[in-house]
């Protein structure tokens, strides 16, 4: 018999995660919610929700316990080629992207400047070539673009530079018809596409405790189409939710909840992942910290209620709020990396991202795709069972002998030592001999040979044909 000893985080008391769970309750079936989208709003009502001063929606208790147990406890989610790439729920965690970034840090001379539609490309193909990055995100937010077309042409370009899953972005729902269209020619066909899903989107409502038109358009094309969706809350503490902690999260997660009862009053079973980003405003600068002690303390009680709900969740990693890729950026961006492994948080975005959430560095991607690496080994744990515990080969060796030439030990090295490519693990004088190379050094030269080598899987020249005639005859209002 085997055990498999994986180390795990703990914040909330089951006690906790109740009360929390009771205050959404009571915000969703007392406070109410405000819905602008009149679909939405005749859902809710056909429901049995009441509708107070026209658009103000108190949803009971029994409705998002309903629409929790309706939606599904794992996602699949599979690449270009269609081959399986992420199974999300339980305590699985994958890494990717993230979306929509003014800036970038250019690869070439690190200064900082407006991002372009050339950034999205690269960003994917760089994304592409890392072993530890399993989905994408348009990383930048092209300004030499009319933005009318930027988040569709910013689908084609992540299509056409990676063959990884997409979460994508979109302005309102005639982008994401756009996107769905050039998923569907990828895969074949809408019944392949719903079949083996390529792409996520990310749609967001309001806080406080507001749903607008665009959002739940998308939402509600999501669930008709069984397009898997992530509906985050983004309430910033301080500004537009309460400073608190327990209160921030209360919070986010109701306005969360009632997009999930949206969502499965439109399509029963359809695919959800739950989640927020739990913002902090600073009050001596005004900025909204990513990396603040109060914000991890809230994205860890957000993924144990995740684990309290069931349900797949969305996350975070590999951010940071500095400006350069220094020390404090590996740090911070380390920190939120490992948590979300320990916590068995399952799509976990914006690895890569600096400054408060405005400029991406692929620099950064490459210096976290090593640090994801090892968060990975730390969390597949200790297995104990009859090989692991090496009895047999312990009374070999004796009192004298030593483990070096033992069978045992070239069978388990690779198994059980996490080896690095770019940290240092040199004695003094290998590492003076080899110039003295620092992890940044190390990753800026990898990030270099993958933009100077790496070319993704082309699409097949047929479809590339179809996607680039449908993209240029469509945009988006």
């Amino acid at each position: 018999m085997e055990f498999i000893n994986r180390p795990t985080l703990r914040l909330l008391s089951e006690e906790s995660k109740r009360r929390i769970h009771e205050a959404v309750l009571e915000l969703l079936s007392e406070a109410g919610m405000q819905v602008f989208q009149e679909d939405a709003l005749t859902l809710l009502k056909n429901s049995g929700c009441p509708v107070h001063d026209g658009n103000i929606v108190k949803i009971p208790g029994e409705k998002v316990t309903e629409a929790m147990q309706n939606a599904p406890k794992r996602i699949r989610i599979h690449d270009r080629k269609g081959d399986l790439a992420m199974d999300l729920g339980g305590d699985r965690s994958y890494y990717g992207l993230g979306s929509d970034l003014l800036y970038t840090l250019d690869p070439e001379d690190g200064i900082r400047r407006r991002s372009t539609l050339e950034d999205v490309r690269r960003a994917a193909r760089v994304a592409d070539a890392l072993s530890n990055i399993d989905f994408i995100m348009s990383f930048a937010h092209p300004s030499d673009i009319p933005p009318a077309n930027a988040y569709l042409k910013s689908f084609q370009a992540m299509a056409e530079s990676s063959t990884k899953p997409i979460v994508c972005t979109a302005e309102g729902v005639l982008d994401l018809q756009g996107m769905y269209a050039i998923a569907g020619i990828l895969r074949g066909g809408e019944e392949a596409l719903q079949e083996k899903p390529y792409f996520i989107h990310y749609a967001e409502p309001t806080s406080p405790r507001k749903h607008p038109v665009k959002s739940l358009e998308k939402l509600l094309f999501c669930a008709e189409k069984g397009i898997p969706v992530v509906y985050s809350p983004a309430p910033l503490a301080g500004a537009t939710a309460p400073i608190t902690i327990a209160g921030h999260v209360a919070q986010g997660l109701a306005e969360c909840f009632c997009g999930l009862v949206i969502h499965q009053s439109k399509s029963n079973g359809a695919p959800f992942l739950m989640g927020m980003g739990p913002a902090v405003m600073d009050m001596a600068t005004a900025q909204s910290s990513y990396n603040a002690p109060e914000y991890l303390l809230a994205y860890m009680a957000v993924q144990e209620m995740g684990r309290f709900y069931d349900l797949p969740t969305w996350g975070y990693a590999g951010t940071c709020d500095t400006h350069i890729p220094d020390g404090q950026a590996v740090f911070e961006a380390g920190l939120c990396t490992f948590l979300s492994a320990m916590l068995g948080s399952n799509l976990n975005h914006d690895v890569g991202y600096m400054d408060f959430g405005r400029t991406g560095s692929l620099e950064m991607l490459v210096l976290l795709d090593e640090v994801i690496d090892q968060c990975k080994r730390f969390h597949e744990g200790v297995p104990v069972n009859e090989e692991t515990l090496a009895l047999d080969v312990i009374r070999e060796v004796g009192f004298n002998g030593h483990f070096l030439g033992q069978r045992h030990t070239l069978e388990n090295l690779s198994k059980t030592q996490w080896r690095p490519k770019l940290m240092n693990r040199a004695g003094f004088e290998a590492w003076d001999q080899a110039g003295r190379p620092t992890f940044q050094e190390n990753a800026r030269k990898k990030l270099r040979s993958i933009l100077e080598t790496h070319q993704p899987l082309p699409i097949p020249e047929e479809k590339a044909a179809r996607i680039r005639e449908l993209a240029a005859g469509l945009k988006a209002v």
